[in-house]
């Protein structure tokens, strides 16, 4: 299976990361060297994507910017013989077709995807959120796509997480086909203990036929007033197949002041330049924060 464009959701406030996201994007807060939304970029191109969405708000030029060719910055790189880093720089501004759409108002993650819908066309496509960053190679989308399954009405991203944690995600009620891979019975929203079918939660990486549009549109608000990604999805379960994939790899909740903290301590022990005596301090506080 081929996916040729994500969309990438980037419109919220980033409030648990107030005051720094008055001024910084949550999407542009670091993972070591590189920002949140540097690894999804690079997650969705190492699956073959070629055009991305990034879905964002008024104000948050700094998104922008951060993909656009900087000549300055450039020359100064050339001129001081940083050849590495002149190389990252170039590839960062020609590394995909990327587009930005703009959401006026804070409507949920479902309106966030339906503003995509003239862009993507009539075609599947991948929803990422920045959120969730995932320390494996391969990435969870590529993953997700060499599952070697054909796909036709979409496929989710799913980790088993206690029950305790059930609360928090949305929860699928699965049908086991293999060993990763399940058929989707139902969804459930942040259900109670006694009520959730399992404990696969659907996480931030999502391949989704162009049909999702069409139960987007159809899909009230919620209380906030917000659309809802999962309840379209489960409109769309009436019509089509859907089916989850339990991926490898760690998860880290980004979206969180703790759980980007915990992102730098992991990815800093994956680095291979990491000295052993940092690897051994990194080591000691993951272990101790777990």
């Amino acid at each position: 299976m081929k996916v040729n464009k994500a969309v990438i959701p980037a419109a919220g406030l980033g409030t648990r990361f107030f005051p720094i996201t008055k001024s910084v994007p949550k999407e542009l807060l670091p993972i070591l060297d590189k920002p949140i939304l540097h690894y999804v970029v690079n997650e969705a191109l190492e699956a073959g994507v070629t055009e991305i969405i990034i879905v964002t708000s008024p104000g948050k030029t700094a998104l922008t910017d951060y993909f656009n060719p900087d000549p300055e910055f450039e020359y100064h790189l050339a001129k001081n013989g940083d050849e590495s880093l002149l190389r990252e720089m170039k590839r960062l501004s020609s590394m995909a077709d990327i587009r930005f759409v703009i959401q006026d108002k804070p409507l949920g993650l479902g309106h966030a995807v339906l503003l995509a819908k003239s862009v993507v066309g009539h075609e599947q496509f991948a929803v990422m959120l920045p959120d969730d960053i995932v320390l494996n190679d391969p990435g969870v989308l590529s993953q997700m796509l060499d599952t070697g399954e054909e796909i036709h009405g979409g496929v989710l991203a799913v980790e088993q997480v206690s029950w305790e944690e059930v609360g928090k995600y949305g929860v699928i009620d699965p049908y086991q086909l293999s060993e990763k891979y399940y058929q989707v019975k139902h969804l459930i929203e942040k259900p109670d203990i006694s009520k959730a079918p399992s404990s696969l939660a659907i996480v931030g990486r999502y391949i989704l036929s162009p049909n999702i549009f069409d139960s987007l549109e159809c899909t009230a608000p919620g209380a906030k007033g917000e659309i809802q990604l999962t309840d379209a999805l489960c409109h769309l379960l009436k019509y089509q197949e859907i089916y989850a994939y339990e991926f490898a790899g760690y998860r880290y909740d980004c979206g969180t002041p703790i759980g980007l903290l915990e992102a730098n301590l992991g990815f800093g022990l994956s680095r291979r330049e990491t000295s052993s005596e940092v690897r051994r301090m990194l080591n000691d506080i993951q272990t101790g924060s777990e």
